[in-house]
């Protein structure tokens, strides 16, 4: 088995392809909306099967707690490799950039293709009788997709308060305190440990759905607080492991009891949740909640552990196409919403089965979004600002010209 106690500078290839799987799951979870059994889309196609909710249920489940986990992670490798300024302007840059930034020419894509939708729902003409947008408010800015942007500024602004306190403790009592907290924290028991404040954040939350699990924070500037539990433990947890990192191995060598719990408590989750059909109502019996809660919270910390194991276990190495995929996933993520809606309104005619369909639009979507992602960002401008660093189109070939005699 490869080592994952690297050096606090050596890259975690296995969690940096992780990272940017869990962005292209996220093409593939939205993919999955117009094929479930459920009106919850706005391009819901008349195939639909209880195979599409199997697959939006399990990537749901563990897809952002692991990406935010590692986001903390990666988060604390670079806020000590550039220190708290370079840090700042270096997030501001990639991730608020990616946010602001792109935002602009996202959100219209969206509405473009809502209207579309809307006009073939009417015959081919827009109604003129529809009722007028909600005014854009703290509560109801549409981040998209893009939420999560929001939300990781939000931990790094709190991040960096916490550096100028740990920076007024010359003598290191904080940073040993967190190194024993990361200690009793890591192990077989973690999911159990980390389930007790997110399954509290679902029972609190009155119109808490079980299929959805963590409510998405996609409307409004304040992020609900299911999610702010959820997604600031797993950020909080990745940052501990940084200093940590000896307690990857306690991950790895733990991953198929992580696997198994997650596969148990997963179907329990499901089935809690109404099976596959699903059940979109909130539960309203409170020890049916309570136990549906601890149920999924259980699941979704043993789903992102199993993973994260499997990835330092399998793929720590280098690796170029997962590399390749790694740095694209940003750029992928970003622009491919429109895009899936675009696929999905186009395929509504069409009389094929609910899974060639779903292969059709991800094929598409993804040939689509790493063609614009290898000409248009790789080697541009656009790259620096997204991925830190630009590809030249050709390297540099040594020069095989005589030496001139002097």
């Amino acid at each position: 088995m490869t080592s994952v106690t690297n050096g606090p500078t050596d890259r975690l290839h296995g969690l940096d392809a992780l990272r940017g799987g869990a962005l292209l799951l996220g093409v593939v979870l939205h993919a999955s909306m117009a094929y479930i059994p459920a009106p919850i889309w706005i391009a819901t196609d008349a195939q639909t099967s209880q195979g599409a909710s199997l697959i939006f249920f399990a990537i749901h489940l563990f897809r952002m707690t692991t990406f935010f986990l590692i986001a903390g992670l990666f988060g604390e490798m670079m806020l000590g490799r550039m220190g708290w300024l370079r840090f700042a302007k270096d997030r501001l840059n990639r991730i608020g950039g990616g946010l602001f930034g792109l935002w602009w020419l996202v959100f219209p894509a969206i509405i473009a293709v809502l209207l579309w939708k809307v006009a073939i729902d009417n015959g081919g003409t827009l109604p003129t009788d529809g009722p007028p947008p909600p005014p854009l408010t703290l509560e109801t800015f549409p981040l998209t997709h893009l939420w999560f942007l929001w939300v990781l500024l939000i931990f790094y602004v709190v991040r960096l308060a916490l550096h100028a306190l740990t920076a007024a403790d010359p003598s290191g009592h904080l940073g040993r305190f967190a190194d024993r907290i990361a200690g009793l924290l890591i192990g077989p028991w973690s999911p159990a440990v980390l389930a007790a404040p997110v399954a509290l954040a679902f029972w609190a939350r009155p119109d808490w759905i079980v299929f959805f699990g963590v409510p998405t924070p996609d409307t409004g500037l304040v992020p609900n607080a299911v999610a702010v539990t959820a997604f600031g433990l797993a950020f909080a947890t990745g940052a501990l492991l940084n200093r940590r990192r000896d307690l990857l191995s306690r991950i790895v060598s733990a991953w198929p009891v992580f696997a198994v719990v997650a596969l148990a408590t997963g179907a329990a989750a499901l089935y809690l949740a109404g099976g596959p059909g699903p059940r979109l109502t909130a539960v309203s019996d409170p020890e049916m909640k309570l136990t549906s809660a601890w149920t999924y919270a259980i699941a979704m910390w043993s789903a992102t552990f199993a993973v994260i194991g499997l990835a330092l276990r399998f793929a720590s190495g280098h690796s170029a196409v997962r590399r390749y995929l790694a740095d694209a996933s940003y750029w992928v993520y970003i622009v491919h919403l429109p895009l899936v809606m675009a696929a999905q309104v186009l395929l509504l005619a069409q009389p094929w089965p609910w899974f060639a369909k779903l292969a059709a639009v991800l094929v598409g979507v993804m040939a689509v979004s790493l063609l614009s992602y290898e000409l248009l960002v790789r080697h541009t401008y656009i790259g620096s600002w997204l991925n830190g660093r630009r590809v030249p189109w050709r390297k540099a070939r040594p020069s095989t010209a005589p030496i001139a005699a002097e």
